[in-house]
């Protein structure tokens, strides 16, 4: 990643709200990431988490509020900004009846990979390169979650936005995480995350904003 193209980039929320059954989540929500930072968005089950990563990555829209990609709505510049982010939520996205290196090899059509990436390798850094060749149907819940954030590691996406990325997953795999973390922040790269974990990463800050039900 080139920090002189990174050094521009910004995602911003302004004013957000958020609705569920005619019952409202949370309102006038904003902040702003820019490169080098990492936001860990925490709450109780149902205050609305996932519906905000939701919001942020255009899958949902807000009640009320903007979603903002270097200033334009992210309405206006879809391509550009779908092209710069990688998402993953609480589902893996994973093709049961394709290999692990097959589904690494399909994200490369949501994303920019980085030019000398090696799945072997990224798996490998995850622990799972062992499992390469097997079909992503077969694995354990712990096996297909590591596969899935393999994905991190072969994109060249500045934004991460990232969904409960722990789930399953033991705690040396999670500290091999928060490093991951770390190392794109220093990079300038872009997290956002949700998690009740405390993080322990060593040299980038972590803004924690909380939304209460």
């Amino acid at each position: 990643m080139n920090n002189e193209q990174t050094s521009a980039l910004s995602l911003k929320a302004d004013k957000l709200a958020c609705t569920r059954n005619e019952i409202e989540l949370f309102s006038q929500l904003s902040f702003n990431l820019l490169p080098g930072e990492l936001i860990q968005i925490e709450g109780a089950n149902g205050s609305g988490k996932t519906s905000l990563l939701r919001i942020l990555c255009g899958l949902s829209r807000a009640a009320e509020g903007d979603v903002l990609w270097n200033e334009q709505p992210i309405e206006s510049c879809r391509a550009e900004y779908y092209a710069s982010m990688a998402y993953i939520g609480h589902l893996n996205g994973l093709k049961s009846n394709l290999t692990c290196e097959e589904n690494l090899q399909a994200s490369a059509i949501h994303n920019p990979l980085k030019a000398d990436y090696d799945i072997e390798e990224a798996l490998a850094i995850m622990q799972v390169d062992d499992l390469i060749d097997e079909f992503a149907g077969k694995l354990s819940a712990g096996q297909q979650r590591r596969v899935a954030l393999t994905r991190l590691l072969i994109t060249n996406a500045p934004l991460w936005i990232l969904d409960e990325p722990f789930t399953a997953i033991d705690q040396h795999s999670r500290e091999r995480l928060e490093q991951l973390f770390d190392q794109h922040c220093q990079q300038g790269g872009m997290v956002i995350l949700t998690t009740h974990h405390h993080l322990n990463i060593a040299n980038t800050p972590v803004n924690l904003i909380r939304i209460d039900s």
